[in-house]
């Protein structure tokens, strides 16, 4: 498309004008439903008009997803080290990171719920990601296909557990929930690597 300004990542202006619009959306967010903020709440929050914001965006759905994506990786990588082996302790620790995301959301976020369905997939998307990651180089030769599966049950399983949690209510820590389901996790994992 003719005339469609694509920002240089790398700029500093890009960079600070990026953060305006992130640090407006987050503003909103506290206090207004994500159903009910506007571009233009956005845009005028942010001080800059609307050719700006999309130059960075193409809608709020996927800045909310930068948003609360790029937190997320923060949060795992806060708990697991990108070299880890992938252990029982290493899956409590993403449960204890899906925790913790999850209650940082819903305290930055106002009806969190409405907006977690959203960015589900793109959470379970970067978790399946690490968790390849870690597989793969723990498991070098290893059936490729074999492993993305592996790694796709294991991030919706963690995922799936710790958004239940929350959803219910909190009802047993985090650490709690990490020792009663972590094992559960690992035994198709001890499987895989005994198969390998």
């Amino acid at each position: 498309m003719a005339g469609v300004f694509t920002p240089n990542r790398e700029d500093p202006r890009v960079i600070r004008t990026r953060q305006l619009i992130l640090d407006a959306f987050m503003q909103q967010l506290h206090t207004v439903d994500f159903n009910n903020i506007t571009i233009s709440d956005i845009t005028k929050k942010a001080t800059i008009n609307r050719a700006t914001f999309y130059a960075h965006f193409p809608d709020k759905y996927a800045l909310l997803e930068a948003l609360l994506a790029d937190a997320f990786l923060e949060y795992v990588l806060k708990r697991v080290d990108a070299e880890a082996l992938l252990t029982e302790e290493t899956v409590q620790q993403l449960i204890y990171s899906l925790c913790d995301y999850h209650e940082s959301s819903n305290s930055c976020v106002k009806k969190y719920n409405t907006v977690a369905p959203i960015i589900a997939d793109s959470i379970k998307t970067q978790l399946e990601q690490f968790i390849l990651q870690l597989l793969t180089r723990e498991m070098k030769g290893a059936d490729q296909r074999t492993l993305e599966y592996t790694a796709t049950l294991l991030s919706w399983s963690i995922y799936g557990v710790t958004y239940r949690w929350h959803e219910e209510g909190k009802q047993e820590s985090a650490t709690v929930l990490a020792q009663r389901t972590a094992p559960l996790i690992m035994h198709g994992v001890v499987s895989l690597k005994q198969n390998a």
